[in-house]
């Protein structure tokens, strides 16, 4: 399961759970589940969470199942972590 930390301008940090991708539609950036068998977004993806994109300061992601269920402040020290690694 796929983990996005999107940091917001006024420094809270949201989780998105479940999103494979995200693009920016218009104003939104918005996050997606896709099918099994698919790899891009198309109209079978699902929508799981949009923001405003100018209200955005941050993406992270993290591929790994266990930062889905360690908890927010858990997941993001792992993010930071591989983020340093990378």
């Amino acid at each position: 399961m796929t983990l996005f930390a999107v940091t917001l301008t006024d420094q809270t940090t949201d989780f998105v759970e479940g999103a494979d991708a995200y693009q920016q539609e218009g104003p939104l950036t918005t996050f997606f589940a896709l099918e099994e068998n698919r790899r891009v977004i198309d109209s079978w993806s699902v929508r799981l969470a949009s923001y405003r994109t100018a209200d955005i300061s941050a993406i992270r992601r993290s591929a790994t199942a266990a930062a889905a269920t360690i908890g927010p402040a858990a997941a993001n020290q792992q993010l930071d972590s591989l983020l340093a690694t990378a």
